[in-house]
């Protein structure tokens, strides 16, 4: 067992003690356990830095064998765990897949290990065990106690550089450990090169090549320290097989060039009568010069207290989008799920405005910041469209970011879910072209020419998941790829922004193209069912067929369901294929109220009951829409019971608090959105449809000096229906209300009733856009 100190005196004050601003309100726990795949340490909004306590090692396969238990380490922590390994730099928000874990640091007494150990034997490792007691987690801040060592960690972060102060125990020398090995989703030999330069005695560079979800993945870091380095060396886990006339030193102790593919270094201090250690960590995918400058830039001349101040500042100015009246924890879901939509997309590129492109090439920001992580499956629904209401500068750069990101593909394409300057391929659909589609919608600033290129070639990469195939047959076919009728639904979608954006630009010949294509959706209808279903090359249904079985029935993450609902460019159209209003409505009330047992989707890790609701699946994105899709029928009042009940028991204030993984801000952006009062069920489209406020207040900051306030007086579980609207002090009698009505702020007036309104129902010209006009 090791030894349990008491700490000693340290020469600082936790920096701990803010007045109660919006960031008070985040709790950065909210999903840390089971199904949230969030981490809780320090970030600033949209830096590449993720600086955030891993808790165990568990690989992604042995052999080539995945290892179940690694997805509860998506985010690298899991609040059960009772022990810690270290604090890497770079984490994904809420994935249900993962990467990254770069640049682990942790700091050590005693004698030196270079291994982990294990969560059941943490003595036969350098992890240590701690207590959530000790632990402070807010908004650009994590602290907790290691136990086994004695040492309390502190935590914070920049856009670039992550923040480390240890404070030991009086009487220890202080050490510390940089395991070059350690990765999230790691793999025997995920690492393909790493090496450490003492530069000086508080200085060291260098860099750490990985072959993960990233394929090809080059994080270069320079490691600044508060003290001089006594002694260092390092354990080499792998011996190369050729080691040239490098052999002739003495490499592992006191050598200042430390390389090899497994790699863990240690470096020590010796006592000292302050305790206390800053270790300040900058990243750069480009170079060491770069990181140098990454780290002198942003933290030079600032304290760690200062530098905690200025997170916590930089949150306060993002929060500030949002004021809310309502009780705390309600208030704590909103701002929580404010913060989650801020942290992915990251910023990828130095300060002097270099980055590593797709081609792996340096290139050059111009005019605008470069950013990664864009989980597009999962994002394009709400995330970015709330990205155009409530940031718009940052939307025109994702979106200059993505076209940089095509100019540099091989294959002519828009991101499909890339990190790090790496095409990932994760999910399906060619989803960026939403995302352009959207921002070109609302006004951002782009090269609609170069934009309108980028979304056609996007859509014909023949090779890419069916396409060819779709193109031809107007469908995905089951027998050519296991989740067809899913490819076919979303294609169908993404073809329709390219469509839309096409006669908006009076591209007559590609709209035409586009509007047919946008149709393709209805070749995997079956009309004896009136759902979607699998579909074989010759034109054959697949039989059997279940219409509840996520697995090996042409879909993905999802059952025919919940996919058959995903028509959202027109949903007139698939009223017609499901047998018309009277079906439709009651399919809707069959899907939130039904059973689904467990044997259809325990083989599924993205879907579990805790995300469950009926047969809705609310904690993946494909169902996000469908409880809005009561607007085109002649009972829109139900979306107002359904949003407040998934609001309910779908996201509480609880470790467990999140019902699925978050995915980058997907999950949250639906619960602003729905907040509010309305979604965009079709991005792309200027529209946003009703459903009810949660709040009795809120107000939502769309522009400089601009506000649109949302007013819904007595609204309550109780007072969940909407009786009337009004926009400026006039009657609103729509469905949706649309960007243009909104972007330059105004007040937005529900008048709130215990029962619904069944009068407030919708002509054909007050509902929703849909492809297939309304009859």
């Amino acid at each position: 067992m090791k030894k349990n100190y008491v700490i000693g005196l340290c020469l600082f004050v936790t920096p701990f003690i803010f007045a109660r601003e919006k960031a008070s309100y985040v709790n950065p726990m909210i999903g840390t356990e089971k199904m949230g795949h969030v981490f809780p340490g320090a970030c600033v909004p949209h830096g590449i830095v993720q600086l955030s306590p891993d808790t165990d090692t568990i690989p992604h396969n042995i052999n080539g064998a995945y290892q179940a238990d690694a997805y509860r380490y998506c985010a690298g922590y899991q609040y059960d765990d009772r022990t810690i390994v270290g604090f890497s730099h770079t984490h994904l928000s809420g994935t249900g897949h993962s990467d990254l874990g770069d640049i682990l640091i942790m700091p050590v007494t005693g004698a030196i290990k270079s291994n982990p150990g294990t969560a059941t034997d943490p003595d036969s490792g350098y992890r240590s065990r701690f207590s959530h007691e000790t632990e402070k987690a807010s908004p650009g801040y994590y602290e907790v106690m290691l136990d086994d060592y004695g040492v309390k960690a502190q935590l914070t972060a920049t856009e670039r550089v992550g923040i480390h102060r240890y404070c030991f125990p009086a009487g220890e020398e202080m050490k510390f450990l940089l395991d070059l090995t350690h990765g999230i989703y790691n793999y025997d030999g995920k690492v393909l090169w790493s090496n450490i330069r003492v530069e000086n005695d508080t200085l060291l560079t260098g860099c750490r090549i990985t072959n993960g979800w990233a394929r090809e993945n080059y994080t270069y870091f320079a490691i600044s320290l508060s003290k001089p380095i006594k002694e260092y060396g390092f354990t080499e886990k792998e011996k190369p097989l050729y080691m040239g006339f490098w052999r002739k030193f003495d490499q592992h102790h006191n050598f200042p060039e430390m390389s090899g593919r497994k790699i863990v270094a240690h470096f020590d201090f010796g006592k000292d009568p302050e305790h206390t250690l800053e270790i300040r960590v900058a990243l750069s995918a480009v170079s060491t010069e770069g990181a140098v400058r990454n780290l002198e830039a942003e933290t030079a001349g600032k304290t760690f207290d200062q530098l905690v101040a200025q997170a916590w500042d930089k949150w306060n100015r993002e929060l500030d989008v949002l004021e809310v009246k309502g009780d705390d924890d309600k208030k704590t879901m909103l701002y929580t799920s404010l913060y989650h939509t801020l942290i992915n997309p990251s910023v990828y590129m130095d300060v002097d405005g270099q980055y590593r492109g797709i081609d792996h090439n340096i290139h050059q920001a111009d005019g605008f910041t470069n950013y990664t992580v864009f989980s597009v499956w999962d994002t394009y629904r709400a995330l970015h469209p709330l990205f155009n209401l409530i940031n718009r500068d940052r939307s025109k750069d994702i979106v200059h970011s993505m076209l940089a990101h095509y100019e540099q593909s091989v294959h002519k394409a828009l991101p499909v879910w890339s990190h790090m300057g790496n095409e990932n391929w994760c999910m399906i659909g060619y989803h960026s072209v939403s995302v352009l589609a959207d921002a070109i919608d609302k006004g951002i600033a782009i090269d609609r020419s170069k934009a309108l290129e980028a979304m056609i070639n996007s859509s014909n990469v023949d090779y890419y998941d069916g396409t060819a195939e779709y193109k031809r047959l107007g469908y995905v076919p089951f027998d050519k790829n296991g989740s067809g009728s899913s490819i076919t639904l979303e294609y169908a979608y993404d073809d329709w922004t390219i469509y839309h954006t096409a006669k908006k630009m009076n591209r007559t010949k590609e709209a035409e193209i586009y509007k047919k294509r946008a149709n393709h959706y209805k070749n995997v209808f079956d009309p004896t069912l009136g759902f979607v279903r699998a579909r074989r090359s010759d034109g054959s249904w697949k039989t059997p067929f279940d219409l509840l079985n996520t697995h090996g029935e042409g879909f993905i993450e999802g059952n025919s369901w919940n996919y058959s609902f995903y028509v959202p460019h027109d949903v007139n159209g698939l009223i017609q294929q499901m047998g018309g209003d009277k079906v439709f409505v009651n399919r809707l009330d069959s899907l939130f109220t039904m059973h689904l047992p467990d044997e259809f989707f325990e083989h599924t890790e993205d879907v579990t009951r805790e995300g469950i609701m009926g047969n809705y699946v609310h904690g993946n994105e494909p169902s996000h829409h469908i409880a809005y899709l009561y607007a085109w029928t002649s009972q829109p009042w139900r979306t107002q019971y359904w949003v407040r009940e998934i609001m309910n028991r779908m996201y509480q204030t609880a470790i467990d608090g999140l019902c699925g993984n978050d995915d980058c801000g997907q999950m949250s952006a639906w619960y602003i959105f729905t907040a509010m009062g309305f979604y965009p069920v079709c991005p792309g489209s200027d529209q946003y449809i009703f459903g009810a406020p949660y709040f009795p207040y809120m107000k939502v900051k769309v522009g400089e000096g601009k506000y649109l306030e949302i007013v819904a007086d007595k609204v309550s579980d109780n007072r969940r229906y909407v009786k009337a609207v009004q926009l400026n002090g006039k009657p609103y009698n729509k469905a949706y209300i649309t960007y243009d009505d909104i972007k330059d702020g105004g007040v937005l007036t529900f008048e709130m009733s215990a029962s619904p309104n069944k009068k407030r129902i919708f002509g054909k010209e007050d509902k929703p856009y849909s492809l297939t006009a309304a009859h």
